[in-house]
């Protein structure tokens, strides 16, 4: 634990929080930084304030990871309306069409069959995305369309909890970039009826643990009282993941305290290990502290590519 300073702490790790409902992703995180009373945070994926579950929220040096982290496969579960299509493929839209709905399991299942495995989407009007600088969701309120680029998902897996004529149920677990509201959008026109998002859960990100996740309400339940104690600080802390655990799925090089040297001036080091080319997690030494990821770009050598500022303990 570090102590705090006028500017904030220089605390690493990582906060699995369980967003609630109606905060956005960005409001969040500027709690969360004031409650660690961090120098630096930043999240690793928006999810919309009708969504709920999942969200990492790095701490100092983890931020320099945050990427791999936006790029994992996420898991969520989905609750959809039949029957009403909106603007913005959630309840927060407003109706565009309202038509009867007519299907059987048999339907509805062979409609979902196509969205699993590996597919293109078009993205929402109402994303995130950047057009010239600027995300679409504000060229969207502005009723203006910004034509958008198909672009490759996968859906590993799609599980069919309930359905009746009025509302789906699903799980979903896809690739990076998927967007569940026109998953749902997809669907409902596909069967003729319309359909938009009622309720958005985010149950997992990559292979971090659920048990793990903490709510807002808890954190602030910890720092209440005395929020710059170390004791308070020290019990936030203790909520904290790892920096490496956003790159764990990575295979590891373990390099000897002169060999790490090299590596923190950037340079180009020769590797026995027998990997394939792509990024791997740097540790140093016998305890394994981890130092950052570097990449095999031709077989037997490798590169430095993102390091933590300094070795921390």
């Amino acid at each position: 634990m570090s102590r705090p300073s006028r500017r904030g702490r220089d605390i690493d790790g990582i906060v699995l929080l369980d967003k609630p409902l109606g905060l956005s992703s960005n409001d969040l995180l500027q709690k969360v930084k004031r409650l660690f009373l961090a120098n630096r945070a930043g999240h690793t994926g928006a999810l919309d304030p009708l969504a709920t579950g999942m969200l990492p929220v790095c701490l100092g040096e983890a931020t320099k990871f945050s990427q791999h982290l936006l790029e994992a496969d996420k898991r969520y579960r989905v609750t959809a309306r039949f029957g009403e299509r909106t603007d913005t493929s959630d309840a927060e839209g407003q109706t565009v069409s309202v038509r009867p709905v007519s299907l059987d399991q048999a339907r509805l299942e062979a409609a979902l069959n196509y969205f699993r495995g590996e597919s293109s989407q078009v993205p929402s009007m109402f994303s995130a995305l950047k057009h010239q600088g600027r995300p679409l969701y504000e060229y969207a309120r502005k009723g203006v369309t910004v034509e958008r680029k198909a672009r490759s998902i996968h859906v590993y897996d799609l599980q069919l909890h309930h359905w009746d004529l009025t509302e789906v149920e699903l799980e979903i677990h896809c690739s990076k970039g998927t967007y569940i509201r026109t998953i749902i959008d997809d669907l409902g026109e596909s069967l003729g009826c319309g359909a938009h998002v009622t309720a958005l859960r985010r149950l997992a990100v990559s292979c971090y643990p659920t048990e793990r996740m903490v709510t807002l309400a808890e954190l602030q339940a910890i720092a209440t009282a005395r929020p710059e104690a170390p004791e308070t600080l020290a019990q936030l802390d203790a909520l904290l993941l790892p920096i490496d655990s956003a790159v764990a799925d990575m295979p590891v090089v373990n390099l000897s305290s002169d060999i790490a040297t090299r590596v923190w001036l950037g340079q180009t080091i020769a590797v026995t290990a027998q990997l394939q080319a792509g990024l791997v997690r740097l540790t140093e030494g016998d305890d394994g502290s981890f130092i950052g990821i570097g990449e095999i770009a031709v077989p037997g050598w490798l590169t430095p590519r993102r390091l933590i500022a300094e070795p921390r303990a």
